[in-house]
């Protein structure tokens, strides 16, 4: 099992607390062949301290360049890592002690050159951490495109919160390409294009607490929207009607807010099919959460994550039709 070498690659942040808690996973792991290589991308709140508590603990390799997002930062760790595999996670990201070896069995068994695994919500996240894990992987949100090994929105492309590559997908595609705005799902798509196998592995799952309010989802979910037209900028059949469903949930949304005030007869029609669906949701988050309070905060993060998304869709869409900024 020893004989694969795996680099963890995290790009870091301002996010030093919660690199010390994705450190202390990876000393955890049963897995011994590996290093973890961390690039500080700019940040104002450094990680050296935290990485020095740790270098006794872990093969570890810690660098600082200057901002240019994570896509490149991914690259400058490539360029330095020593492992046949490179895993890349987020630094808020939180995994079990059988990661590495549930990936080793994984790209063996199958073969793998390109792999990602899904991610699920921890005991100990916030109840609004939970109900944004609970929005961002439902089906009645994501129309099912999100940690599955094959969905209507096509092949399985890595994100890049989870996500791994054989060095030989480095030396040939050079890495990523872009450095934001949808930068993983481009590398994932042209490492396809390239000839290399991708999977999911299912079992290879992260804890991942995105973000801690309703604020910083809002732009982070903003932000995915307008990636995915970035991405049909390079990839135009990538688009699928599923990524439409967001937009047409914001047109839908505000079309309601403004029957209500000009005909209240077509306001109660679009509102009672609205209602219906935040039903829907509401019944679905309390059956796997097992919590009216997660069940609430589910309801909201699911809004915020359709409008922001949609919003971010439109604008972006718009843009690229007019070739102008918004």
């Amino acid at each position: 099992m020893a004989s694969t070498f795996f680099s963890v690659i995290i790009p870091v942040y301002n996010r030093p607390i919660e690199l010390a808690e994705l450190l202390n996973c990876l000393i955890q792991q049963d897995y011994p062949n590996f290093e973890v290589v961390i690039i500080e991308d700019g940040s104002k709140i450094d990680s050296k301290e935290v990485v020095d508590t740790f270098k006794n603990k872990l093969a570890i390799s810690y660098f600082v360049k200057e901002n240019g997002g994570q896509g490149f930062a991914r690259n400058y760790a490539f360029e330095r890592a020593k492992g046949d595999f490179f895993i890349i996670l987020d630094s808020d990201a939180l995994i079990e002690p059988t990661y590495l070896t549930e990936v080793y069995k994984g790209i063996q068994e199958e073969q793998l050159d390109l792999f990602g695994g899904p991610d699920k919500e921890h005991v100990s996240f916030t109840p609004i951490q939970k109900a944004i894990s609970y929005s961002m992987t439902s089906f009645f949100t994501t129309g099912g495109i999100r940690g599955k090994a094959k969905n209507i929105g096509g092949k399985f492309h890595p994100r890049s919160f989870n996500m791994g590559i054989s060095r030989r997908v480095w030396e040939k595609t050079g890495g990523f390409k872009i450095t934001r705005m949808g930068e993983d799902i481009e590398f994932s798509i042209r490492c396809i294009e390239n000839g290399f196998k991708s999977g999911l592995l299912p079992n290879a799952f992260i804890y991942h607490k995105r973000r801690t309010s309703f604020i910083q989802f809002y732009d982070q979910l903003h932000f995915f929207g307008r990636a995915r037209i970035n991405i049909s900028r390079f990839f135009p059949k990538e688009l699928k009607w599923v990524h439409f469903i967001p937009m047409a949930y914001f047109i839908f949304f505000w079309n309601t807010v403004i029957w209500n005030i000009i005909d209240v007869k077509f306001g109660i029609i679009f509102s009672s099919l609205l209602i219906a669906y935040w039903i829907l949701i509401m019944l679905d988050a309390l059956i796997k959460s097992k919590s009216l309070l997660i069940a609430f905060l589910g309801l909201i993060a699911a809004n915020i994550q359709l409008l922001a998304y949609g919003k971010g869709f439109l604008e972006e869409g718009l843009k690229k039709l007019t070739n102008k900024d918004l």
